[in-house]
Formats: C-alpha cells, structure tokens, sequence
C-alpha cells in the first residue's frame, strides 16, 4: 500500500503538474514589421533546401508552373458558377478528405507555413494534433491561403513573402509596401480599375458581408479570398486558387478590354465575386 502524503505534499505535487506543462498558445499570425531573413531562417527550418536558400530565382513562371501542376494533381477542376450555386456535397464526400488529397492539404500547410505555427501540423482533415476535425468546421481549416504561401515559398520567394494561413494578412502588408510602410517584401496592392494583373500576379476577392475596399486597406481581419493568375487572353484571366469547392481549381474571370478586372468608376465585371485589390508581386524575373 502506498503512502498517505499529507494534504501540504499532495496541493505542491499538483501546482508543480500544473506549472511544468503550460498549454500550448497558439502563435501569432501577424509577420514581422519588415521582411527580415533572420527572421525567415529561424522560421523556415522545415523547407526543403531548393526553397529555403533558394536554389534558382524567383520567377513568374515557377510560381505558375506549380499552381498548375498542383491544379492537375487534383483532376483539372474549372468551376466557373457563382458561389454556392453548385450546393454544398455531402460533408465526406469533400475532395480535400479524400485519400492523397489530404496529405496533399498537409503539405501546403507544413510547407507554406513557419514552423513556429500550429496551423504547420494541419492536414485537410487534421488538426495540430491528428484529430480528424468535423468536416461541417472545414470554414475554420480552410487552406486558401496555405495553398498561396506554399506555391510563394516553393517558387524560391525566400523572405520576401509574409506567409500565413489568412489571405488579409500578406494583403495589408501589400497595401503597407504600396504606401510607404513597410520594406522588404515582394508584393503591393493595386486598384483593380488602375492595375491589368499579369500572370503570376495575385486577385483578391471579399468575402465579408460588406466587401471590403481598397481604400480601407490595411485593414485588420477580414475574410477575403485569393488566387494566382497563370494565363491572361482578350477579355479574361484564368486564375487558381486552392480550397475553391474543396479542390484547387481553376475559374475565368472577365475583364476589361485593357485587362483591368473594373472600370474607371471602379465597377467589377464580374457579378460573382467582389475583387477589391491586384497584389503585383515582383519577381525578379518571367
């Protein structure tokens, strides 16, 4: 038989229990103020060397070369309706659950994330510690923006792109390098009536109940939407985005006839999705 401890021993075993295992806090999404590569080295120890270093320079046709081949591993999907129009497919049946799917999901998260963040050990039906996450709660994994992160940072970005799991987080520090506030990174934000997006260029949409605007731009949390522009042709972007109807999928987009997805008076052609801003990233070179 054990040893009764007394009533002293056993409330200090508790609180040191309780001291040497802090719950894990969940690390800040916010980059730095600049684009720092101490920062990136001591963040990115998980990539792969090619990227990490990186081997080659980063040029537009890296970053649409692996958005595309990454359209094809999940079957060439094109969804040109409007959002929600298609109904919503029974929750098991998502193609981000699906067998190579997932483990696909997982490595943009692991790839396009910092090592620092939860967000890294993600799947597309796992959470940071392998549990299987109801799939009616996928809105809360979503992985638009991990897809992003993990082509920038594939494509030999280094520390130029501020990687992150919400797109509204590299789209302010785009709007700060427009105006003046920041230093270092790759990417500005153009008006959608001023700027004709080039392929490798990013278009984001609103996904707030009220759009957001350029001109409220930086603006802090806000839900908004993503995608890559791989072709441009008379009238119309081809784009891909990743966690559009569960797949990275590709949509056309219209646009003006000199390539601006609004008008001067800052009228979006497309009636499906209100693009508020162009992120210009620039590579450094075709």
């Amino acid at each position: 038989m054990l040893p009764r401890l007394p009533a002293s021993c056993l409330a200090l075993l508790l609180l040191v229990a309780s001291c040497g295992s802090p719950p894990e806090q969940p690390s800040s999404e916010e980059p730095s103020p600049e684009a720092s590569i101490q920062t990136y080295y001591a963040a990115s120890g998980h990539a792969p060397p090619f990227s990490r270093t990186p081997y080659e320079r980063f040029r537009r046709s890296e970053a649409v070369g692996i958005a595309v081949q990454e359209w094809q591993l999940f079957g060439k999907p094109v969804n040109d309706d409007p959002p929600g129009s298609r109904g919503e497919p029974d929750p098991l049946d998502h193609p981000a659950r699906q067998p190579g799917h997932w483990q696909r999901i997982g490595e943009y998260w692991w790839l396009g994330q910092n090592s620092n963040r939860r967000e890294a050990a993600w799947t597309g039906m796992h959470d940071e510690n392998g549990t299987e996450f109801d799939a009616r709660r996928e809105d809360f994994y979503a992985w638009s923006a991990a897809f992003i992160s993990y082509v920038m940072r594939t494509a030999g970005a280094g520390p130029r792109f501020p990687y992150a799991p919400s797109h509204y987080i590299y789209i302010n520090v785009a709007a700060n390098m427009t105006q003046g506030r920041t230093s270092g990174w790759a990417i500005y934000a153009e008006r959608p009536e001023s700027y004709a997006p080039k392929v490798g260029d990013l278009i984001c949409s609103s996904r707030e109940r009220r759009p957001v605007k350029y001109r409220q731009l930086p603006l802090r949390r806000f839900a908004g939407h993503c995608d890559i522009v791989v072709a441009t042709a008379p009238g119309q972007l081809s784009v891909i985005g990743g966690n559009v109807a569960d797949a990275v999928t590709m949509k056309h987009v219209p646009v003006t006839t000199d390539g601006m997805l609004a008008t001067p008076d800052g009228e979006v052609l497309d009636g499906r999705y209100p693009w508020f801003v162009v992120i210009r990233v620039a590579y450094d070179g075709p």
